[in-house]
This record gives C-alpha cells, sequence and structure tokens, in this order.
C-alpha cells in the first residue's frame, strides 16, 4: 500500500529528509550516493527474511553488491564487539568512503548502524530504515550515534547526520502492541515538551493513538519527527537547545542500566518522565495539575510509572557518571509549564531523593 508520503526536512550542516508514510520504502535506492557500489545492511535477527528482501531490492535496481550484518536484537547489539564485527565485514568486503551502510531495524540498531557508519574510514554514508515506532520518532533522526559500556548508556558514540531517514508505516503492522506503546513514550516527550497536540489526540482516543491504522496515529508519529527534526536542525552536538531532547532520559537510562537493558527503552523513559515531573513540582517550577496530566496519560497507554524505593542510591551513582553531567554537575530538563521545558543545573540531593519518593515503591 502506497500513501501520499510526508516529508519532514532537518536542517543543518548536513541538511536530510525524513520520508513517513506507506509503501516509502522503495526510496531506498534513490537515497544512497550514486559512486555507491557496495552497501552492508545492518539488522536483528527478527528482520532476517524482510533484510534479505530489502537486499534483493537494492541489488535489482543497480550493479550494487549489497552485505548482510545480523547483530544481536536490542540493546545487546550496542557493543563495541558487535561494532568491531561490521567492521570486519567491511574490511573484508574492501568498503571504500564511496559506499554506504544501512540500519534496518529499532532504535539500537540505528544507533549502531551510525556508529558503524561515522567511524568506518572516518565516516561513510548512512541510510536509516527505522521499524519501530521508537527508531523513527527518536533514534534514526538526529545523528547521533553510539554503543554502550559497562558503566553507562551510550557512553561511547559520535554525532553523523544519515542521508536520508525513511520511515515506512507498513513496517510498524507487525509489532506488538506492548513494542508500539513502549516506543510511544518518546512521542508522549514530544508532547510535553513541544507539541501538546499529541498529549490532545492522546486523551481523545489512546486506543486510536497507538493504532497504526488510524490518522491520529500516523499524526502523533509526525509531530513527534518534526518536532526532533526541529531541534536537532539547530543544535546537532547537543550545545544548547538540544538537551531538552533529555526530559526523562537523566533517570531513565540509570534505570535501564540497572535493569541490565533487559527493560524496554520506553517503559524507563516514562518512570523517567513522572520523575521529572515530580522534580520541577518540588523545584516549584509545575503545577500539581500538569504533573496529575503525566501520571493520566501515561496510564491511559499502560506505561509504567513507578520503580523500586530501596533503587535510589544505586540510581543516583550512575546518574552521576551520565554522559549529560557537565563538570561533575548532574543536569535535568525539567518542565515550567507543558511545552515549557528548561534545565535544572546541580539540584540539591534531598531535593533530586524527595521527587524519587513520590515514584518509589
Amino acid at each position: 500500500m502506497t500513501d501520499q508520503p510526508t516529508v519532514v526536512s532537518v536542517g543543518g550542516d548536513a541538511p536530510y529528509d525524513v520520508t513517513v508514510g506507506r509503501g516509502v520504502l522503495d526510496r531506498i535506492d534513490a537515497a544512497l550516493p550514486s559512486a555507491t557500489r557496495k552497501v552492508l545492511v545492518v539488522h536483528p535477527p527478527t528482520l532476517s527474511a524482510k533484510a534479505a528482501e530489502l537486499r534483493e531490492r537494492l541489488q535489482a535496481s543497480s550493479a550494487r553488491e549489497v552485505l548482510l550484518a545480523e547483530i544481536p536484537d536490542a540493546e545487546s547489539g550496542k557493543r563495541v564487539e558487535v561494532a568491531a564485527f561490521c567492521w570486519q565485514v567491511m574490511g573484508q568486503a574492501d568498503f571504500t568512503r564511496t559506499d554506504a551502510v544501512v540500519g534496518f531495524g529499532g532504535g539500537a540498531v540505528t544507533d549502531l548502524a551510525g556508529f558503524v557508519a561515522a567511524t568506518w574510514l572516518r565516516g561513510v554514508a548512512l541510510v536509516q530504515v527505522p521499524t519501530t515506532v521508537l527508531g523513527m520518532v527518536d533514534a534514526a533522526v538526529g545523528g547521533k550515534t553510539g554503543i554502550n559500556t559497562a558503566e553507562g548508556k551510550n557512553l561511547v558514540g559520535a554525532f553523523w547526520p544519515p542521508r536520508a531517514v525513511i520511515c515506512d508505516l507498513d513496517l510498524l503492522d507487525t509489532l506488538s502492541a506492548n513494542e508500539r506503546v513502549a516506543g510511544f513514550a518518546e512521542v508522549v516527550k514530544a508532547g510535553f515538551i513541544w507539541y501538546p497536540e499529541i498529549l490532545d489526540l492522546i486523551e481523545a482516543d489512546p486506543v486510536a493513538a497507538v493504532d497504526p491504522a488510524s490518522p491520529a496515529f500516523r499524526r502523533c508519529i509526525e509531530l513527534a519527527i518534526e518536532m526532533k527534526a526541529r531541534v536537532v536542525g539547530e543544535d546537532l552536538r547537543e550545545a544548547g537547545l538540544r538537551e531538552v531532547l533529555n526530559y526523562g532520559h537523566t533517570l531513565g537510562h540509570a534505570i535501564e542500566h540497572a535493569e541490565r537493558y533487559q527493560w524496554r527503552h520506553g517503559a524507563a523513559i516514562s518512570i523517567g518522565m513522572m520523575y521529572a515531573a515530580e522534580l520541577s513540582r518540588l523545584a516549584g517550577r509545575l503545577s500539581d495539575e500538569a504533573v496529575d496530566r503525566h501520571r493520566r496519560i501515561l496510564e491511559m497507554l499502560g506505561l509504567p510509572l513507578s520503580y523500586r524505593a530501596g533503587a535510589w542510591p544505586q540510581l543516583l551513582a550512575t546518574m552521576q557518571r551520565d554522559k549529560k553531567s557537565r563538570g561533575g554537575m548532574l543536569r535535568f530538563i525539567v518542565l515550567d509549564d507543558i511545552a515549557r521545558p528548561t534545565v535544572l543545573q546541580a539540584p540539591d540531593e534531598s531535593l533530586l531523593f524527595a521527587a524519587y519518593q513520590e515514584i518509589g515503591q
């Protein structure tokens, strides 16, 4: 099924387009550089069959050689050993600077594929084809790439904008409801920090909002992508505005680390947003009503709101190592109101603990 796609442009020094719609995967060939003769498609095991179809599609339309690199699913794929495997495949196939990498999978796959593209020969062309809600609205857009270490998430990485991002909504039809809802946490974040229309759509009909067949779902996805495109187009390297995208992520990443990356990213970020809302309220910035709206919307989607009360010391230690810290000082994105994000720098630990008590159980 093909429809009229929506094209969202990302500005900056290396501009590119994000194409959203059904049946838009056939645009991938045109997105690759004309000089490209070899392509590495990085994908998870669950997409082996679709990756083989993508290889056939690319090879049928040109003289390119297309190789497949199957990597572990989810965060277990974001390791230096996995990146080294991809580098080995590219080295043995004599990939040059005119060749390309395609990230075909969820957010972890596009993060890893982007890192491989950024580091091979100091940078080769990258096209991202996200296959999950999370990948489409967050990981694949913005040029952030990275891998995890034992010390934390995304501590090693590079900024490497893709040549194009292709979001084919047909790829979401086979996702489980849980997977779609978990990915929707990043969509909700876009609503809280930028586009309240997203929140209105969820409150009006939470079932339709997460149904890929509904106009409300597509509108939410497009708004979230547009938000990220506008932010990263102005601030690729997180020198200023881009920092607002970390709403809910400081605690969320610490929870992911505590759970050894066995939790879905969206579940951790949901708790992180609830924590950030409570922190905003206790800092005298956000109203009780706005905090209640966080709780109501996240509950409507079935996302978690609390975490283990006794985990606070471990979470605080992890947050203090977080890449978002500067000069040893913790920084949190908080809200002055819906769609009015700001930075709270070096808050007192007693304030942080008090906010955690609101979500700990």
